[in-house]
């Protein structure tokens, strides 16, 4: 299956026109014992963070309490995930198979497990896991959420 999206970060050169309005996206640094969570994502082949776009109605909170239960399965109340960082270069673009051209705007939230938690894989992910710093810079990660997960590991030394 060919990719159905292509992300773009501060690229100005190679990124596409937008042709929708931007959008906002929430984000999870979900994590277990010191790991980072994160799925390898169907529709593009590479590694990035459980998420996605807020529907109208939605906070940010409310969006990455839904996108945590419909790709990992599990409930978490809104209030649990803390407000981390607000990303809104906009230069972070994700363009689509169908010609769609979004400028994204990630809300990022964290959330720390007590204990492993029982993950389910949905159908937007190929694979879910847990990540030290060391394997995360041996692995594709979408160009949208590198420094995410960059300044994540960064902080934690």
């Amino acid at each position: 299956m060919s990719s159905i999206v292509t992300f773009y970060c501060g690229d100005p050169k190679n990124a596409p026109k937008t042709t929708m309005p931007a959008h906002l996206g929430a984000n999870a640094i979900l994590t277990w014992n010191g790991r980072l969570l994160m799925e390898r994502r169907r529709d593009a082949d590479v590694w990035g963070l459980v998420g996605g776009g807020a529907k109208k109605w939605e906070t940010g909170r409310q969006a990455i309490a839904r996108e945590v239960y419909e790709e990992l399965g599990l409930r978490i109340r809104p209030e649990a995930f803390e407000k981390l960082k607000v990303y809104d270069d906009p230069g972070r673009i994700a363009a689509y198979r169908d010609g769609s051209v979004w400028r994204m705007v990630i809300v990022l939230y964290g959330f720390a497990f007590d204990r492993e938690p029982v993950l389910r894989i949905s159908r937007e992910s190929k694979e879910l896991r847990f990540f030290t710093k060391e394997e995360a810079q041996n692995i594709e990660i979408a160009v949208t959420h590198q420094d995410l997960v960059r300044e994540w590991f960064l902080e934690r030394g």
